[in-house]
């Protein structure tokens, strides 16, 4: 079949585990385009456990993380199902699924370095008949990388100004930019916390998963103090490559640091989101004070109050969306897992190591075939 008529399945659930993000796509001229798209809840108990998984660093049974594996293979196969049902596609006309899993630990760093990512990809490929590629980090952590971000190289191919610097911010769990210089460089980094913290503080204090346009946040009023305190962490002096997730940044990591005074949870809500937008800034300003413009994309540009904030400091810089140049900023990453699931069957480097500070390009990603009788 030729490859430009073949369909692929790009899956991830980020850092705040917020759903399941699926895409279904076509590759033209070797980019990715979006065909339909959508976000597949976590059941509740489920969420809660791997949330509990990722930033519990104290215990494990290793009975109980087998069967979150698999558990969470089963959901991430329930939303490959959805998708093909949605958008009317037999599993027989998908030649692979990406599928990125869900991080819960991530350390590039140390003596043995390495990343965890769950979801049973061979419960995903026998559940759904596709052939599955899965474990994109591990190979550039192997090879000395931070294995993340691993969307530069999708950034540079849908949204490359050339003889302009722009970029690419990424308002996941954790914020990410990529920096796509008017030279041709790309590089990027996450810079820290963007959803994930406040994600966690508003279901703490309102049972609520995030907070929606911001209302929580807006209600507060920053902490200097507490902000101040939040944005000494060692990670933000850092230089790249260098990445981080919810093994650092965590409900832990912020009790630890609130003091007496602090007024309200509304006060802290504030305080996360001018946390975010303050690192974010900072960021730029340090690695791409010559960009002209930032085009947010992922879950945050849904965060009214946020999106704002960035706009005001990010000044004279013109902030807008993924979605101005036609790329969906809430299934930018999925569809990136999708080209990375690609590049592997076609025996093609997936890493930038520019980015990630690895050894040199590698192939990302493992092989979890489908049984044969049900292709």
């Amino acid at each position: 079949m030729d490859d430009a008529a073949r369909l692929y399945v790009g899956l991830i659930s980020g850092t705040s585990a917020d759903g399941i993000d699926a895409a279904l796509v076509r590759f033209e001229h070797d980019k990715p385009q979006l065909l339909h798209a959508l976000t597949h809840a976590w059941p509740d108990a489920l969420r809660t456990q791997v949330l509990r998984v990722a930033q519990d660093e104290t215990t494990l049974d290793l009975d109980a993380f087998g069967r979150l594996d698999a558990a969470v293979g089963q959901t991430f196969a329930d939303a490959v199902d959805a998708l093909l049902v949605q958008s009317g596609t037999s599993a027989s006309s998908v030649h692979a699924v990406g599928s990125h899993g869900q991080t819960v630990r991530h350390r590039p760093s140390g003596e043995h370095p390495f990343t965890l990512q769950i979801g049973n990809a061979s419960v995903i490929a026998e559940r759904c008949g596709i052939d599955v590629v899965a474990d994109f980090r591990s190979a550039d952590v192997a090879a000395g990388g931070q294995g993340a971000p691993l969307l530069p190289a999708v950034h540079a191919m849908l949204l490359n100004a050339p003889g302009r610097t722009r970029v690419v911010l990424n308002l996941g769990g954790i914020a990410n930019i990529t920096v796509l210089a008017a030279d041709g460089r790309v590089f990027g980094f996450d810079t820290g916390p963007a959803n994930g913290l406040m994600d966690a503080w508003c279901l703490r204090h309102r049972g609520e998963a995030f907070d929606r346009d911001g209302a929580f946040a807006a209600s507060g009023r920053v902490d200097e103090s507490l902000l101040a305190t939040l944005l000494d962490d060692p990670y933000f002096a850092l230089p790249p490559p260098k990445s981080t997730g919810r093994e650092h940044f965590h409900l832990g990591w912020l009790d630890a640091r609130l003091h007496a005074a602090t007024a309200s949870p509304a006060d802290v809500q504030a305080t996360l989101l001018k946390l975010t937008v303050r690192s974010i800034v900072a960021a730029i300003d340090a690695h791409a004070s010559d960009a002209e413009d930032v085009l947010i994309c992922g879950g945050g540009v849904h965060n009214r109050v946020l999106v704002q904030r960035l706009r005001e400091l990010l000044q004279p810089r013109v902030l807008g969306s993924t979605a101005d140049y036609g790329v969906d900023p809430d299934y930018l990453e999925a569809a990136a897992f999708a080209w990375l699931a690609r590049q592997r069957l076609l025996g093609l480097p997936g890493n930038l190591p520019a980015v990630t500070g690895a050894r040199g390009p590698r192939v990302l990603g493992a092989i979890h075939l489908a049984p044969r009788s049900t292709r």
